[in-house]
């Protein structure tokens, strides 16, 4: 009997050997079976399949995937004063494969945990940074790493209001049972841009949703106005 397969893992689950073995929406590729590796907290299986290549022959191929849920992420934005606000908080991968300290600075983020996008990212957003958020604004949602991890990720918009939140705590935000410990970053949007060339922004999915906003979103540059037509 293993946990996670045929009796439940620490998270109750099982069958998670099953997962993507009937998968049928693309006829070059045949999965012929899936391992798992690791499920201690999250999923790590390798995959087995049959690939058809453009020149019409077959390979057998292994890739291992990396499955923690999907997730969702906010840009908080405040027009009128041309900022953002962002969070700052420990990133082990991050510090263990060359970033000076391991404290990124980030949009407000989360796994969805069996939530809908917008409701986790509300939950997100107020758990991190202290702020009720309105309805977010869906900008894309991306696969972030997908030669080797499924996440997909929900990205979000919202405006923030800065002197209203939730709550105001001295020693940072974030679920304390699980290890957080957030600070708030309010920057000016320039500034912001800045950090990304400078490299004290670093993280993918910040750097994303800042470029969004001075491209598409609240911090774009008006076009010209059109002609007339004639």
């Amino acid at each position: 009997m293993t946990a996670g397969l045929d009796t439940p893992d620490r998270r109750g689950r099982t069958g998670l050997d099953r997962h993507g073995r009937d998968l049928t929406g693309n006829p070059r590729v045949r999965v012929r079976d899936v391992d798992v590796l690791s499920c201690d907290w999250y999923v790590l299986r390798r995959t087995t399949f049959d690939y058809q290549h453009s020149d019409g022959h077959w390979s057998r191929e292994q890739r291992e995937t990396y499955d923690r849920g999907d997730g969702a992420t906010v840009l908080l934005h405040n027009a009128e004063r041309r900022t953002v606000l962002l969070t700052r908080q420990f990133r082990l991968p991050a510090y263990v494969n060359g970033h000076p300290d391991g404290m990124l600075i980030e949009a407000a983020a989360g796994l969805l945990d069996g939530d809908a996008p917008e409701e986790a990212i509300r939950r997100e957003a107020a758990e991190e940074t202290g702020h009720v958020i309105g309805a977010p604004e869906p900008v894309f949602t991306v696969y972030m790493s997908p030669g080797s991890v499924t996440e997909r990720l929900h990205f979000y918009a919202a405006p923030y209001d800065p002197v209203t939140t939730v709550t105001t705590v001295a020693d940072g935000y974030g679920v304390a049972e699980e290890g957080e410990d957030i600070a708030t970053v309010e920057l000016p949007f320039d500034e912001a841009l800045a950090m990304i060339r400078s490299g004290d922004i670093a993280d993918a999915k910040t750097i994303m949703l800042l470029q969004w906003a001075a491209l598409d979103g609240p911090f774009r540059h008006p076009g010209p106005p059109s002609a007339p037509v004639p």
